[in-house]
């Protein structure tokens, strides 16, 4: 039995380990001289133990296994080899998809976005001003002025200008002086329509006939026929002067719903090129301006150069300029760094307690300081000295346009320079979440480092400085209380930083210029004009009658209420879309005007609480909700330390959710359960 087994094993197992041919391998093959020469040495060992009966089988079993566990390797190599090539080749081919694919997405948006500014600027340069020339009138008690306002056609708007001696928007008929105008319509004489002349509008304007300085109102009335339309003034004066008057109309072919969804389309438009930071936020709001601007014209209000001029809030651009002229100089003395260092100081190389600290000396600034000259003083202080110095490298890089070989060789110096800062930066970071979590043991030895490298570097300077700031800073008070002080925030900025310059004997100007946040200032003048054309497209007036017919239909038992939490919240996220200032310069004469409707029955002061709350607190949602965030962000960003419109959003819109909240909770109990508005 034994014989015949191994006489049908023996040529079978034979044949199974005999050394055969692979034609997959060539000379050519990958890992084929390792394949043979390991096939070789185990053919050559293995092979005689198989001519041999009993023990023979046992070790052509185990020596079966060891052949394919290295024939598995073997082809495990070649193949793991393959596969490292495939994904090299697929990972480049993902790259290359990839890089064509961010090409074409950006010739995309330069494609769009030109298409867009050429189509606004066409359509704005295509429309002129059809406003009409002023009128001049004089009104009494005894006499009142009628005119017809002829060629309306198929207009859908009238849009009406007064320029006079008008006072503020609260009204008491008993003892003050005002005017009435009318919009009426009158019969049709060429139409077999017999009809009475109507009164379709009544608009109610204060008056202070003593008043030297003279103001322009503004009111825009629908018009749902074409019938001819006319103008009716009356005025109610305590004596018999007269009141000058100016009066100015024109038609707009646009209903306000459509000029609102109009306005509305354009400033989601500036938040998605803001929040996606297709292009930069100062562009983006540039954009805006021309696309709003475009919309006015085909509406039929096309605004001048100098109306355009006068929407800019130049006290804002005074303040900011002349805070960032005296924040430049004041950088020089090394005062921000020595700041920075007692900041580490007291919160003993712990970052939460530094993040207090800080938090808490800014807040109390801003309850005395404009929020704006806070964030211009006080960010400096905690910005990172390793990043701010990159970016100065990085910068000087940048300017160097390469001519010759020397050139070229100091531009790859300055990279050198800040790809090994770079290299720095990102160790200090690996030890960012230590610092957090538990206290530096080493706190002590890094403030006296510190303090040699960030000390004051000039003495002198800094009291000149600091005399100039305090000086400053006093004026901005005495402003507030001294009635003889005829300076407003902006003057007193610019000549501030007047001072300091002949003080400090500046000599290189063009250094501290460089300073100054220019696209910062840009900003803000695209984004005043922004807002007031939104506010003449009727976006920011149609939030507020929106909210005052909500609150005419909620029960009287609790309408204060309602009105305290509408007011709060909608102030609050339009705030966080739109500039506080122009929202609540159109919302205030909403809210007096709901005040005084005697079937609303509200009082004025939780209103315009309310309104004050939700403005100022919800400027903190979004990053150009406020004119201090857009501040900090642009001097963080010439630092080298910018951030994102999502990145502050993700911090920011939780904090207005919260403090939006606690201050409505104070509202509703102060006015509706202690009755403080009594």
């Amino acid at each position: 039995m034994a014989i015949m087994l191994d006489g049908f094993l023996r040529p079978c197992l034979s044949k199974l380990f005999s050394p055969t041919k692979d034609n997959s391998f060539t000379e050519n093959t990958p890992l084929l001289s390792v394949s043979s020469e390991k096939q070789s040495q185990c053919s050559a060992v293995s092979r005689p133990d198989f001519l041999f009966g009993g023990e023979s089988l046992e070790n052509s079993s185990s020596e079966f296994e060891r052949r394919c566990r290295l024939g598995s390797e073997v082809g495990s190599l070649s193949r793991s080899e393959s596969t490292e090539k495939n994904e090299l080749l697929d990972n480049l081919q993902e790259k290359l998809n990839f890089s064509k694919l961010r090409c074409f997405l950006k010739n995309l948006k330069i494609a769009g976005l030109f298409i867009i500014v050429v189509a606004c600027s066409v359509l704005f340069s295509t429309s002129s001003d059809k406003s009409s020339p002023w009128q001049m009138l004089a009104l009494s008690s005894l006499e009142s002025f009628s005119g017809n306002l002829t060629d309306f056609r198929n207009s859908a708007l009238l849009k009406l200008q007064i320029d006079g001696p008008f006072a503020g928007d609260l009204l008491d008929r008993r003892n003050d002086e005002y005017i009435i105008v009318q919009i009426v319509q009158i019969e049709d004489a060429v139409s077999r329509r017999r009809r009475p002349s109507q009164v379709i509008y009544n608009w109610t304007l204060p008056l202070n006939s003593r008043a030297k300085e003279h103001v322009i109102r503004e009111k825009t009335f629908e018009i749902l026929d074409s019938d001819t339309i006319s103008i009716n003034i009356q005025a109610f004066l305590q004596g018999t002067q007269l009141v000058p008057l100016s009066l100015s109309y024109q038609y707009l072919s646009a209903s306000i719903e459509s000029q609102v969804t109009v306005a509305a389309v354009i400033l989601a438009g500036v938040y998605v090129l803001i929040i996606f930071e297709i292009v930069h936020r100062t562009l983006a709001a540039m954009l805006g301006s021309l696309a709003a601007l475009a919309a006015l014209a085909v509406v039929g209000d096309r605004p001048s150069l100098a109306q355009v001029v006068e929407w800019i809030d130049y006290e804002t651009l005074a303040l900011l300029f002349g805070m960032m002229i005296l924040v430049a100089v004041f950088s020089d003395t090394g005062f921000f760094d020595y700041c920075a260092v007692k900041a580490y100081q007291l919160s003993k190389g712990r970052i939460w307690p530094m993040i207090i600290i800080l938090c808490f000396i800014a807040a109390v600034l801003s309850a005395f300081l404009d929020n704006v000259t806070t964030m211009l003083l006080f960010t400096p202080v905690t910005i990172s000295e390793l990043k701010h110095e990159i970016h100065v490298w990085r910068l000087t890089a940048q300017r160097i346009n390469p001519a010759s070989r020397e050139e070229t060789a100091v531009k790859c110096l300055l990279m050198q320079k800040v790809l090994t800062l770079e290299s720095l930066l990102r160790k200090k970071l690996r030890t960012f979440q230590r610092q957090i979590s538990q206290e530096d043991k080493n706190w002590e030895t890094n403030i006296q480092e510190l303090q040699k490298r960030h000390g004051i570097s000039d003495k002198v300077l800094l009291i000149k400085c600091l005399s100039v700031l305090a000086i400053v800073i006093f004026t901005f008070f005495l402003n507030s209380f001294v009635s003889e002080i005829h300076l407003d925030l902006g003057w007193i900025a610019i000549l501030g930083s007047l001072w300091l310059l002949v003080l400090a004997d500046v000599h290189d100007f063009e250094i501290i210029l460089h300073r100054v946040e220019w696209a910062t200032l840009l900003f803000f003048a695209a984004l005043f004009v922004l807002m007031e054309a939104l506010a003449h497209l009727h976006l920011i007036e149609y939030i507020g009658e929106q909210t005052a017919l909500l609150i005419k239909a909620v029960p009287e038992d609790q309408r204060l209420t309602i009105a305290i939490i509408l007011i709060i919240w909608v102030s609050a996220l339009a705030s966080s879309l739109i500039d506080n200032i122009p929202f609540t310069a159109t919302m205030i004469p909403v809210l007096i005007n709901l005040s005084q409707d005697s079937d609303v029955n509200l009082p004025i002061k939780p209103l315009i609480i309310a309104l004050a709350f939700g403005a100022c607190l919800g400027g903190n949602g979004t990053l150009i909700g406020a004119s201090a965030n857009v501040v900090c962000a642009g001097i963080a960003e010439q630092h080298g330390y910018g951030f994102s419109f999502m990145e502050f959003f993700r911090l920011g819109f939780p904090m207005m959710i919260i403090s939006t909240t606690i201050g409505m909770c104070y509202l509703l109990v102060s006015h509706t359960l202690l009755r403080w508005n009594s």
